[in-house]
């Protein structure tokens, strides 16, 4: 079997729980070009989003057993990679507060944000500050509600509004100067 066809989630599990090397690697090779786009949305640079993707892997693999079925298999393996992207920021103890004065932001507009294609706007978001990119993707791109995007970070929910006010904010004026 060539290593570029795809093999059913179903049998990746199977054979790396059996130890299998093969299987291992197309696993790695089936999702690492789409984790390494979640790890770096979230990490800002590729160096970091290489640390992530490993990370992730690593857990994936020592977990792999925990993994129940329920749900898209590529579903699971994404909120490892997002959950061990927010650790990583967590750890660096990045800055995610804001001054009182932008928690009472509201957004809007997204028309600009909106109207700008995929690839860009990733580029452009990856320009954003680790607090604002985290929250932003939380919300926008993962779907998770300001009160679990709280959580995560350990910000409180109107912060994470606020953030995510800002973060459309910046985005806009920095798509009228694209």
């Amino acid at each position: 079997m060539q290593s570029n066809q795809l093999i059913p989630d179903s049998d990746l599990i199977a054979g790396c729980l059996e130890g299998n090397r093969r299987m291992q690697k197309q696993l790695y090779d089936q999702f690492s070009p789409k984790m390494y786009a979640v790890c770096l949305r979230y990490m800002g640079n590729a160096d970091d989003a290489q640390d992530i993707l490993q990370e992730g892997f690593v857990k994936i693999f020592k977990n792999l057993d925990r993994f129940r079925g329920e749900g898209s298999f590529e579903g699971w393996v994404r909120r490892i990679f997002v959950n061990t992207a927010i650790e990583q920021i967590r750890k660096k103890k990045l800055n995610l507060t804001i001054s009182e004065k932008d928690e009472l932001i509201e957004s809007k507009s997204t028309s600009a944000v909106e109207t700008i294609n995929e690839k860009d706007l990733l580029k452009i978001v990856r320009g954003l500050s680790p607090g604002y990119r985290s929250v932003f993707n939380l919300y926008v791109v993962e779907g998770y509600s300001h009160k679990e995007i709280g959580e995560l970070l350990g910000i409180s929910e109107g912060t994470s509004k606020s953030q995510l006010a800002r973060a459309r904010m910046i985005l806009q004026e920095k798509i009228k100067r694209y």
